[in-house]
C-alpha cells in the first residue's frame, strides 16, 4: 500500500479519508458475513476479521474464507472510494493481502488483539515523530537517526516540545 498511498497523496503519518475508508469497506465486509464474522480491528493499511469459532461459511476452509474476505474488503474500498475522495480518481488497483489463523483459545485470541492495539500505539508514536521531523529535516537518515533507540517518553517529550500532546491525537490513530 505505500506506493498506492503515496501515488494518491494520503496525508502522512495519518490520513483520515484514507482510514474512514478502510473502517467503511470493513463495515460492509462485516455485514456480508452476519453472523458468522464478529470482530474486525484495523491497523494502518491492515485489518483483522475474526469469524465466530463455530462458523460452518465453506466448511471453515482457511483459503475460501480468506479469499472471500480480501475480496469483499477490496471490492468495497473501490466501490466506496469516490464517497472519501470525491475530487481524486483512483488511479492504481489497491491490493490487499490475507492469510488465516486459528487460535485454540478466545485467551490467545484476545492476546492476540491486545498485541495489536499496543502495536497500534507503537507505530502511531513512532510514525507521528518520523513525519513530523521529516516535515523539519527532510533527511530519512537524519530522522531515524534522532529517533533510535527513543522510549515512549522520549518521543512524547519530542512532540510536546513541538506543540503535540500524544495522548491529543484521536483514539483512532493510538489504538485502532
Amino acid at each position: 500500500m505505500c506506493r498506492f498511498t503515496r501515488d494518491h497523496g494520503f496525508e502522512k503519518p495519518h490520513d483520515a479519508s484514507g482510514l474512514a475508508l478502510m473502517n467503511a469497506a470493513a463495515k460492509e465486509t462485516m455485514k456480508e458475513f452476519p453472523g458468522d464474522l464478529r470482530l474486525a480491528f484495523g491497523e494502518s493499511d491492515e485489518y483483522s476479521f475474526v469469524f465466530d469459532k463455530n462458523t460452518k461459511l465453506y466448511q471453515r476452509r482457511a483459503s475460501k474464507l480468506v479469499s472471500l474476505v480480501v475480496s469483499c474488503f477490496t471490492g468495497n474500498y473501490v466501490r466506496l472510494w469516490q464517497e472519501y475522495f470525491p475530487r481524486m480518481p483512483l488511479s492504481r488497483v489497491p491490493l490487499f493481502d490475507g492469510r488465516a489463523v486459528a487460535y485454540p483459545s478466545l485467551k490467545t485470541l484476545r492476546d492476540y488483539l491486545s498485541w495489536r492495539q499496543a502495536d497500534t500505539h507503537i507505530n502511531c508514536q513512532y510514525n507521528t515523530c518520523y513525519w513530523l521531523l521529516m516535515k523539519e529535516m527532510q533527511d530519512r537518515e537524519a530522522v531515524q537517526k534522532v529517533l533510535q533507540g527513543t522510549l515512549t517518553a522520549d518521543k512524547n517529550e519530542l512532540l510536546y516540545q513541538r506543540g503535540i500532546n500524544y495522548n491529543d491525537i484521536p483514539e483512532m490513530y493510538r489504538k485502532g
